[in-house]
Formats: C-alpha cells, sequence, structure tokens
C-alpha cells in the first residue's frame, strides 16, 4: 500500500511526498495543496491522486495545461503504476512504492548510497545529484495525532514518577506546581500559605514564615517594618521569629543565607520569648522583585537529622522570587480594580453632569427609553430625526446627543427654521459675501460653516421652503456649496439634527416636504413622548424647576401641598414641560407662604393637539383607580349638595355612618372651611 511521489523540478530532485491510503492529494500552484508546484503552466489546483480500488489513481482537474504520463495526455481517471512519470509544466513527478527506486536509473544506486555519494559517482550513474541541503529531500510524513490529554500531570500534586526523579527534577516539578498555583492566588495570605507549603515538601526545613513590607514603602527597609503575614511548624513547638541582625543582614544585603549549627547563636537564630534560641540550621531569602525587596521567607529546622543544603536554599530563592512576582501581579490587578472603579465612578459623575447640563430630567420609562435611544444614536454619523410636540425638549435631546457623541468637542450650533424667512434661512445656513443683496455689508459665515466638525440642529424643518429643502438636500449628501453671491465651493464636516412637531408622512403625501430629504432625515429617530403621557415625571420636573427658580431668586419655598400637587399630576398640559416650566416660575415669584397652593398654578384651559392630528377633548378617558374615582365623586356630590351629608349620604345609596367613615379615610374638606 505505501507508495511515494518523488517531485523533480528542472534539473533538480525536490522533495518526496508519501502518499496514505484514504487521504486523497492534491497538486497545484496555490499553497493550500499538498503538493505545491511553483510553476507558470501548473493551474492552482491542477491534479489529484487517490487510493480506489486497490489502485492509486490520477486525475486531472480540468487543469489548463493539462498533466501527462510519460507521452500521453491524462483524460478521465489513470492508474498510476510504479514508474510511471506525471509531468505538470516543467515538473516531473515519479511514482514509486520502493524508495530504493525513487529516481531514475537509480537501480545501479540504491537511495541510501545516493545520500552519501559524492557528486562524480552520481553523475557518472546517470543522475542529477541531490541538493546540498539534505532536508529538501525530507519524506513529507502525514500528520497524525499521537496523544491526548486533558490536563498536564506536571500540574498534578504527588506524582508517582517523582520519586525516581534526581532531587534537581523534583525541585522543578514541585516549582512549576507552585507557580501555577500562586498565579491563582486571591490574596497575599494565600500567597504566603502556598510559598510555605511547597517549600515545606521539598527542603528539609520544619518550621518557617512569610514576612512582607508595606505596599507603600519607600527607603531601604528595616526589620522592624516587616509584618507576618503566615507562620507554620510541623513539630509542637510554634514558630519562633528571626533575630532582628539576621533579617536586617539580608534586608540590607539582598542574598539569600543559608547557616548551621546556629543553636546557640542569638544573631542568627530564632528566638522566643524567653530568649532561647532552638533552631539547628535557618535559611532566610528576599523576596525579591527586581532590586525592591517586598519581603522576606525564614525557614528554619528543630530536628539535627534534618540539615538543610544548598540545594534547599535554591529552591527557597526560586520559591521567594516567584513568590515577588505573585505579589506583584496580585499588587497590578488590585491596582487595575481601583482604577476601573474609580473610572467607572467618574464616568457615572460625568453622566449625572451631563444629564444636569442638559436639563434632561425624568426617570419614567417612557424617558428612559429615550435615554437608551440617544445613547444608541451618538455614537455614530447619521443624522437624527428628533420628533415631538412643542415644548417637549427636543432641543434638549439634541444636545445630549451632541456631548455624548465623539463630536461633544465641536460646536453645536441650533437653527430655528420658521423664524427665518426664506432667503434670511438660505443667508443663515449657507452664508453670505458682501454685496450678495442689499444689506450685505460684508461676508458672514454661515451656520454649516460655524458648526464644522460639530453638530448643525435644525429646529422646526418641516417650516422650510420646498427650494431651502433641494439646497439643504445636496449639502445633506456631502456635496460642498457656496455661499450667497459667492463663487467659492465650501465643503464641511458636519453631523445633522433635525426636529419637528409636524406630521411629515402628511407633508409628503401633500406635497409640502420633499420625499427624499424625509427618507434622507430619518436614518435614525427618536420621538419624545408628551408630557400628559408620562406623569410620574411631573413631580420631579416640578422640583427641578422649584430649585432652580428658587435660586435665582432667593426664595425659600419648602414645596407644593398635596393639592397643588395632585392639580399637576390631574392637568393635561398642552404646552408640555416649556409650559410646566412658567407655570412653577410664576408661582415661585407669587406665592405668600412656604409651600406652593392651588391657587398659587395658573393653569390654561387650552386642549392638548399634536399636529398627528391628536385633540383631547375635556370628557377623554384618564386611568384612575377605583378609590381614586370613589373620592373624586363623593366629594363633588358633598359640594353639590353644600355638604349635607343626610342628602349626600341619600343620594349616594349608603349610610350616615358609612359616608363619614370615608371622609375620614379619603381626608375630605369642606373648601368653605378652608376659605374661612
Amino acid at each position: 500500500m505505501l507508495a511515494y511521489l518523488v517531485i523533480r523540478e528542472g534539473s533538480k530532485w525536490a522533495d518526496v511526498f508519501r502518499l496514505v491510503p484514504g487521504q486523497a492529494v492534491t497538486i497545484g500552484r496555490a499553497p493550500t495543496n499538498q503538493v505545491v508546484i511553483k510553476d507558470e503552466r501548473c493551474s492552482r489546483c491542477h491534479a489529484e491522486i487517490f487510493f480506489s480500488d486497490n489502485q492509486w489513481v490520477l486525475r486531472d482537474l480540468d487543469s489548463r495545461n493539462g498533466t501527462a504520463v510519460g507521452s500521453n495526455r491524462v483524460r478521465g481517471d489513470y492508474f498510476l503504476q510504479p514508474g510511471d512519470i506525471v509531468r505538470i509544466g516543467h515538473s516531473q513527478l515519479r511514482f514509486v512504492n520502493d524508495l530504493s527506486k525513487a529516481f531514475a536509473e537509480s537501480s545501479l544506486m540504491p537511495l541510501d548510497e545516493l545520500a552519501t555519494a559524492d557528486s562524480s559517482d552520481i553523475r557518472a550513474a546517470g543522475l542529477t545529484p541531490p541538493p546540498e541541503d539534505s532536508s529538501v529531500l525530507s519524506i513529507h510524513e502525514p500528520s497524525t495525532i499521537t496523544h491526548r490529554r486533558l490536563q498536564t500531570r506536571f500540574l498534578q500534586p504527588n506524582e508517582p514518577d517523582e520519586q525516581n526523579l534526581p532531587k534537581i527534577g523534583r525541585a522543578a516539578a514541585t516549582l512549576c506546581r507552585l507557580a501555577f498555583e500562586l498565579a491563582q492566588a486571591p490574596d497575599v495570605t494565600t500567597i504566603a500559605d502556598i510559598a510555605l507549603a511547597g517549600v515545606f515538601g521539598a527542603t528539609q526545613v520544619d518550621a518557617g514564615a512569610v514576612f512582607i513590607l508595606p505596599r507603600q514603602h519607600q527607603g531601604d527597609p528595616h526589620e522592624s517594618e516587616l509584618e507576618m503575614l503566615s507562620a507554620r511548624t510541623d513539630s509542637s513547638v510554634p514558630y519562633h521569629r528571626m533575630s532582628g541582625i539576621l533579617a536586617s543582614t539580608v534586608l540590607r544585603e539582598g542574598e539569600a543565607v543559608l547557616a548551621r549549627n546556629v543553636m546557640g547563636d542569638s544573631t542568627l537564630g530564632s528566638r522566643d520569648s524567653r530568649g532561647v534560641v532552638d533552631a539547628t540550621s535557618v535559611i532566610c531569602a528576599p523576596i525579591r522583585r527586581g532590586e525592591t525587596i517586598l519581603g522576606l521567607m525564614h525557614l528554619y529546622s528543630t530536628n539535627p537529622d534534618r540539615v538543610p543544603d544548598p540545594d534547599d536554599l535554591e529552591f527557597t530563592l526560586a520559591v521567594a522570587n516567584t513568590v515577588a512576582v505573585a505579589i506583584d501581579n496580585l499588587s497590578r490587578r488590585e491596582e487595575l480594580a481601583e482604577n476601573l472603579s474609580q473610572i467607572r465612578h467618574e464616568n457615572l459623575q460625568l453622566r449625572e453632569r451631563l444629564g444636569v447640563q442638559s436639563e434632561i430630567v425624568g426617570s419614567s420609562i417612557l424617558m428612559a427609553r429615550v435615554a437608551q435611544e440617544i445613547g444608541r444614536a451618538a455614537p455614530s454619523r447619521a443624522t437624527v430625526l428628533i420628533r415631538g410636540e412643542s415644548g417637549v425638549g427636543k432641543e434638549l435631546v439634541a444636545r445630549a446627543v451632541h456631548f455624548s457623541s465623539p463630536r461633544r468637542k465641536g460646536p453645536f450650533v441650533c437653527v430655528n427654521c420658521a423664524a427665518l424667512s426664506r432667503s434670511l434661512l438660505v443667508s443663515e445656513l449657507f452664508g453670505h459675501e458682501e454685496g450678495a443683496f442689499t444689506g450685505a455689508t460684508q461676508r458672514k459665515m454661515g451656520k454649516f460653516e460655524a458648526s464644522h466638525t460639530g453638530t448643525l440642529m435644525l429646529d422646526e424643518i418641516g417650516e422650510m421652503s420646498p427650494a431651502t429643502q433641494a439646497k439643504f438636500l445636496r449639502v445633506l449628501e456631502g456635496h460642498p456649496f457656496e455661499r450667497v453671491g459667492g463663487t467659492e465651493t465650501i465643503k464641511v464636516d458636519v453631523r445633522v439634527i433635525a426636529a419637528t412637531n409636524r406630521d411629515l408622512e402628511r407633508d409628503v403625501a401633500e406635497g409640502r416636504f420633499r420625499r427624499d430629504l424625509y427618507f434622507r432625515l430619518r436614518v435614525l429617530e427618536i420621538v419624545v413622548p408628551p408630557l400628559r403621557k408620562r406623569a410620574e415625571d411631573i413631580a420631579e420636573l416640578a422640583s427641578y424647576f422649584l430649585q432652580k427658580f428658587n435660586a435665582e431668586t432667593g426664595r425659600k419655598l419648602r414645596g407644593f401641598t398635596p393639592e397643588s400637587m395632585e392639580l399637576m399630576r390631574g392637568y393635561r398640559w398642552p404646552g408640555n414641560v416649556r409650559e410646566l416650566k412658567n407655570v412653577v416660575e410664576r408661582a415661585v415669584v407669587l406665592a405668600r407662604g412656604e409651600f406652593i397652593e392651588p391657587d398659587d398654578l395658573t393653569l390654561s384651559k387650552l386642549a392638548t393637539s399634536g399636529d398627528t392630528g391628536e385633540h383631547a377633548a375635556r370628557n377623554e378617558f384618564k386611568p384612575a383607580s377605583l378609590a381614586d374615582v370613589e373620592r373624586q365623586h363623593i366629594l363633588a356630590t358633598l359640594t353639590a349638595t353644600g355638604w349635607n351629608k343626610s342628602q349626600t349620604a341619600a343620594l349616594l345609596g349608603i349610610e350616615r355612618t358609612t359616608l363619614d367613615r370615608k371622609i375620614r379615610r379619603y381626608e375630605l374638606l369642606d373648601e368653605r372651611l378652608k376659605r374661612n
């Protein structure tokens, strides 16, 4: 079943490729083929060889210049025979099942002799010498997966094979596991515990501790500044802190030390509360990150049969350096977490400041939806159409879009299209040259130029004349424009936000607004709801305006009475937020008490209507709870009877005692008594 393709390009043997049954081999110029032939006469996918019916088959893949075996062109499938030479362009591929016959006339010289023969011997045999780089003739074996494993055994504790390893090998395996565990430690105390467990298992010590210097430490470290993170002992004797001389020496020199026979030596040994030195051997290693010492590892042995050696010192120093990296990485993670928390806090503050600056007030579901639409629209460059009744705050929404966008550093320019005539609006938008018309005494820059790299808001876009709409649409499509009376072309980078309270669809149907401009403006749309549809925002808006006008006028009104707040909630607000603002401002100026009473509120009797054809009737249904309906009905009946409770109870069909109970429950008062 074994077969090979020996590839010859020009006058040189180039490569050997092994064929494996069940794996088709493609030949071509493209690098995605298994056999790549760098020849212009070779197609990108030229031919393929596959195993079928116990034979190797050659098939041409509709190549441009064709495939030949010997002197015969291949048409359809061709069953290869050992020794066949496949010709593709200037390249030759010899098909063999015996590598000793891989080269022309190779029966005179086997392949292993060909590899060791000199050039003169090969040429004498009538062969082309192989390239000097023997790797070029390496046999390409198909890739196979030989092993699979879910987890590495080097990170598994107590590997049985480790007992047969030399000491340095066991130390390397232990250090590998330690580094992996230390990298996952959530705090410095856990790091210290893991380090001590690893050292106790790999060295001849039975007591020790890890010390660390303060995080904000500066200057030369001192022994008194060391804080113990964790201590451990394998004997019944508790851990004894190292001597100050030993700690100072290691901190000063920055080198790890191993001291033996320290029993009775108070300078190097460990001391308990009685000053008794009980250690036989001591290891002290600095926890060092670069040139900075972060702390110390102190280890000692109290058993004369367990004496640490220089290899234990090497291992302890390696663990100390690994601990330093883990502590440094943990500090960086904590610093990043603190910075992220601070950035989030600052971002929240900036968002709050932006909300106050733009005066967008309201926490209702509808206003939360508007805020989400602003967040989605702000990052893009697309045109935004803001729709809503007069006074809902369309300009404030436009400002929020601008100041939340990448153009926030650019200018925000607003033009009211309804406030200017056709000629003045064209001059205002595009500017004019000196002498362009009567009164044009000097050149004027238009709003488009003034808002370059920023945002231009066109309020009441539905009031723009058809002629101005045509010129505006051309600029909106990205074309340059000219000032009125000028010839210089001007191109600007401006994002346009349009606003209207008109029914643009009806205007388009009636021919008052260009259809193409309507679709160009309505790329993104934000609909601002009227105030009557978000009554839950009325109290928040009223309190905001009260604080604002208190600060402006110097008054100290404390708020609204329940009756005045109920009156505002039940009002339809045809002028929306603008009307509420004016009502509160007038009440702040004219209020006589500490609270704003219903008499201080001047509310109109205008019907609410939008340009979409909405007309509110006085008897329009307004959702209310049964308790509110009952309260209003009882109060109206009492007022109609002059607060005759017996007559009222008879009209309502209830007992007099029941009426008294409901009057107390709903806290109903006779308005005549209040006026007296």
